[in-house]
């Protein structure tokens, strides 16, 4: 079994994490932008991931999704576009999301956990929501916690 050296391990991460975030190298330039991005923007992009369980630091992910807000809306969140209007109306604000009106839930009580890391117009973001059941969860915000 070969294994490469550490220094060229480094290499090959940093040059791997250069393309990712830079996009490929042409010539002695970098690539051109996409044409929809006209200038710079802040960063959005965000980690959000649900479990059982009132203790965020104990609770097992059951699902993770990714949410991309700009430049455009994307990522595995199943409506990016809604959920990330729904946080650019709420001017980034996680507790000042409000539920749908007429939700009609249960009251017991099985607690789910859901965790929200990474950027949001270029702050750090590290949030924790606690709700009763997953029907109260679903309802909390009318599109960021459905997934």
């Amino acid at each position: 079994m070969h294994t490469m050296p550490k220094t060229a391990r480094l290499a090959a991460t940093l040059t791997l994490a250069a393309t990712a975030v830079c996009g490929p190298l042409t010539g002695s330039a970098f690539a051109a932008p996409e044409p929809s991005v006209t200038g710079l923007y802040a960063p959005s992009a965000l980690v959000l991931t649900v479990g059982h369980g009132e203790n965020p630091a104990t609770v097992t992910p059951e699902r993770a999704v990714t949410l991309t807000c700009a430049p455009k809306a994307s990522g595995t969140h199943p409506a990016p576009f809604d959920a990330c209007a729904e946080l650019r109306d709420s001017g980034g604000d996680f507790d000042a999301l409000s539920g749908r009106a007429g939700a009609m839930c249960s009251k017991q009580y099985d607690p789910v956990t859901v965790t929200v890391h990474g950027v949001w117009q270029g702050k750090r973001i590290a949030y924790e929501r606690v709700f009763a059941n997953e029907c109260l969860k679903d309802s909390g915000a009318s599109v960021l916690y459905a997934f």
